[in-house]
This record gives C-alpha cells, sequence and structure tokens, in this order.
C-alpha cells in the first residue's frame, strides 16, 4: 500500500513539475519544454524526499530548525502539518509562509536558476521551530542526473549585456561547489588548512 500511494504521489509530482517547468520556459521565452529538456526530462528526473521533524522548542528564539539556504533542486515541493515555521526571505526580512490547507508549497531551486542565468532566483529559506506544537515537513526535490547533464546559463538567455553568471559544472559538480565552497575559500586563504 505505501509504495502505490509513494508511486502515485511521484507520478502526480512529476506531472505537477512537467507543467511548471513548461509555465517558467514560456515566460523565458523559451519553448515550453526547454526547461524539462534540460534537466533530464520527466524520466530522468530524480526525486529525492526528505522528512523534517521539529519537536517542540520551549525557547523558539534561541533556536533554529534549519539554517537558512536554497536547494540545489530545480524545484522542491514541500507539504507540511500545518504548523507555520517556514520562512522565506523577501525584500530584505524573513518573511513566514502561510499554512494553506491542502495546498504544496513550491519554490525554485538553484538548477533553473542556473538555467535562466539568473532570471529566477533560488529562494532562500529557512525553518523555524515552534514553542507549542511539533512540526513536519515532507520535502520532495526535483533533482537532474547528478552527472549527465551539464548546468549552464542556456545560450539564447546569455548576451554581452547579460554574460553568463555561473560556469558550467554537472549537478555533482555544482552540489560539491555549493557544500565545500567554504572551506575551500578557507584553504585559499590559509594555506595551512
Amino acid at each position: 500500500m505505501c509504495s502505490e500511494v509513494t508511486t502515485e504521489y511521484a507520478k502526480e509530482l512529476r506531472g505537477l513539475a512537467s507543467k511548471i517547468m513548461e509555465v517558467l520556459s514560456l515566460e523565458l521565452g523559451l519553448e515550453g519544454e526547454r526547461l524539462e529538456k534540460e534537466v533530464g526530462g520527466m524520466e530522468e528526473l530524480l526525486l529525492q524526499m526528505k522528512i523534517n521533524y521539529y519537536p517542540i522548542c520551549p525557547q523558539p528564539e534561541l533556536a533554529l530548525g534549519v539554517e537558512a539556504h536554497t536547494d540545489v533542486s530545480s524545484l522542491t515541493f514541500l507539504l507540511h502539518n500545518m504548523v507555520p515555521g517556514l520562512q522565506l526571505f523577501y525584500e530584505g526580512k524573513w518573511v513566514t509562509a502561510k499554512c494553506v490547507p491542502g495546498s504544496i508549497l513550491m519554490h525554485i531551486g538553484d538548477t533553473i536558476e542556473i538555467l535562466s542565468n539568473g532570471k529566477y532566483k533560488s529562494i532562500l529559506h529557512r525553518g523555524l521551530v515552534n514553542k507549542e506544537k511539533v512540526r513536519i515537513s515532507w520535502a520532495v526535490f526535483c533533482e537532474p542526473p547528478k552527472e549527465k547533464i551539464i548546468l549552464k546559463p542556456l545560450p539564447e538567455l546569455v548576451t554581452e549585456i547579460e554574460p553568463a553568471r555561473f560556469p558550467p559544472r554537472t549537478f555533482a559538480q555544482h552540489i560539491h561547489h555549493k557544500l565545500f565552497r567554504k572551506s575551500e575559500e578557507e584553504k585559499k586563504d590559509d594555506p595551512k588548512i
């Protein structure tokens, strides 16, 4: 039963991801299937689920559930148990996402930002704990194949006025760069590290 539900959920999310990527492509002035093709197509798109459990915290102002970050994915879909705590960094301040019954939250990740040459932004977000209630979220990250796809700004979105803002990398290289960027920069500054 569980695997049947999971399979159906994955199928529906792939369909939704396809429709969203079509709209995003068209808004960039591209053919509707362009972004989907650039992430390897829906058959190649990896769906990674992460379940976040945030226990009750008597002093939420002293704790953070998940630190501020952007997702490496193309798109991220998020279900939650209706306890507020997802915050998005918008116009210089943290804004708490509304909990709407029956909704799925979706946001753009680094992959779409790279392909769009920064026209779409990967959303900086964080997860907060709650003083009175346990918070649970189920995130599904839609990711391109790790080594098969080279992520780089689409040529149609690169001009002399707007040069490529991101170097070509595989998805695996992008993850590595993002995870280890700080330590690599520290090594450059201090050769002993």
